[in-house]
């Protein structure tokens, strides 16, 4: 038997994952409707909207079983999430991969699989809309087709969830996606051992840009800042806006000199901004906190740290321009 590869961005895939709090959530008609038409349509026993969680697929729709989730390393939805189309194994007992696997050998007898993976905008592949046959056979192009058509209305499904967890405005996380992301990640490092970092920011002179150019350019000024953002931290860094001009991004994996590297290069961006900007700078306060176990009982109470960070640094520089310096007037 060969256990499926680990995708190369599934660090990122398994956020987006987790991101849409759809995990051993109940059944929902959305999907059912997908299994139950494509377990009519192909003919087929079994059908299921399978999603590949870190060790584990899990079942949101599953016709003709009876668990809602099997190992990781046994599943064929595994190996359909490394590519981007359909994948397709006529007879599971002629293939290499799988000839010894325990679901060809024992329950449910799998000799056919054919599953379609579904991707998200971002580009990370979830899980798969798969069908199942106890017996062998082959799929003609027009079949392969009707499957594809079918896992991109379960896409659509799960754009769907995304968007509740979404900020309209500047495509990144809003509060609540932002804070279901994060508890998952810090679970994570919790249980990995691993350092992770809040920065909590906070734009300053941001009223005054909406005052004397009009909120559309208050609007242009957040998503510029929000692309600054993007263009300094990891992909695997957790960004999210969680309010007007509030910003937090989750560093997961990095040392204390890893978030003081990544706050200069964030500053220098900006900087740089502002140089080729004719009209106004853009500027911020940020508070960054390391969290700790023995500190933080939940991500709230690390977000909470950070957010009182900021805010200090805030008065420090109102501070500084009512005694005469030439910093930017805090919004």
């Amino acid at each position: 038997m060969q256990p499926p590869q680990v995708p190369e961005d599934e660090e990122a895939r398994l956020m987006s994952l987790r991101g849409l709090n759809i995990l051993d959530t109940l059944p929902e008609e959305r999907f059912d409707r997908l299994t139950r038409l494509a377990k009519k349509l192909f003919g087929v026993p079994i059908a299921l909207v399978s999603l590949v969680d870190e060790n584990r697929q899990w079942f949101k729709s599953c016709l003709g079983l009876d668990v809602s989730e099997t190992a990781r390393e046994l599943s064929f939805c595994g190996h359909a999430i490394l590519g981007d189309d359909v994948f397709l194994i006529p007879d599971a007992r002629l293939d290499d991969r799988f000839s010894d696997n325990p679901l060809v050998l024992g329950k449910p007898q799998i000799r056919f699989y054919a599953g379609c993976p579904l991707t998200m905008p971002n580009g990370t592949r979830l899980g798969t809309l798969c069908i199942i046959d106890q017996e062998p056979r082959q799929f003609g192009d027009d079949e392969v087709n009707a499957l594809r058509d079918l896992a991109s209305l379960a896409e659509q499904e799960l754009a769907a969830l995304q968007l509740a967890t979404m900020d309209d405005l500047t495509g990144v996380s809003n509060r609540r996606g932002f804070e279901t992301l994060c508890t998952h990640a810090l679970e994570l490092c919790r249980r990995l051992d691993r350092p992770a970092s809040v920065l909590y920011f906070d734009l300053d002179g941001f009223k005054q840009i909406n005052d004397r150019f009009g909120h559309a350019e208050g609007d242009r000024a957040l998503i510029q800042f929000v692309q600054l953002l993007k263009e300094t931290f990891r992909d695997s860094d957790v960004l999210g806006r969680l309010g007007g001009d509030e910003f937090a991004v989750l560093l997961t994996d990095a040392a204390v000199v890893g978030v003081d590297t990544v706050l200069q290069r964030i500053r220098a961006a900006v900087e740089r901004h502002n140089r080729a900007s004719e009209d106004y700078a853009l500027d911020y306060s940020v508070g960054a906190v390391r969290f700790d176990v023995a500190r933080h009982a939940d991500f709230c109470a690390l977000l909470s740290e950070a957010d009182a960070q900021m805010y200090e640094e805030k008065n420090t520089r109102r501070r500084r321009v009512d005694g005469g310096g030439r910093q930017p007037a805090a919004g």
